[in-house]
């Protein structure tokens, strides 16, 4: 099957997403800050997070806009964008009482290489 590739999803070949890390072993730090990096994503309401932040208008979204639709607790939603953000996918910007989130592109860059 040829590889396809959706709304920015990975390319699928036969129906799994193909991922090239690096031509050469990787080191252990570089292994290690990818780990990191794929841990962050490796839940379904941080992709849909990444997915909304990385899709609004402006770039940015307020914290407070993000409990709705992914119908998880404010607690819950804040969590997941404290790991977002430690993984170096988002930054957080801290308008009075709310919380505004915008992707990283050097963290997002990183993310969409591995899956080049």
């Amino acid at each position: 099957m040829d590889a396809t590739s959706t709304r920015g999803l990975p390319a699928l070949v036969d129906g799994c997403a193909r991922v090239s890390v690096a031509a050469e072993p990787l080191d252990r730090s570089t292994a290690e800050r990818l780990a990191k990096l794929l841990k962050a994503v490796a839940d379904p309401a941080r992709l849909q997070l990444l997915s909304i932040i990385h899709g609004a208008p402006g770039g940015e979204v307020c914290v407070c806009d993000l409990v709705e639709p992914l119908g998880l607790s404010q607690p819950t939603v804040s969590h997941h964008l404290k790991v977002l953000t430690d993984a170096g996918l988002l930054s957080r910007e801290r308008r009075g009482t709310w919380a505004y989130f915008s992707v990283v592109p050097e963290g997002w860059q990183a993310l969409r290489a591995l899956f080049a």
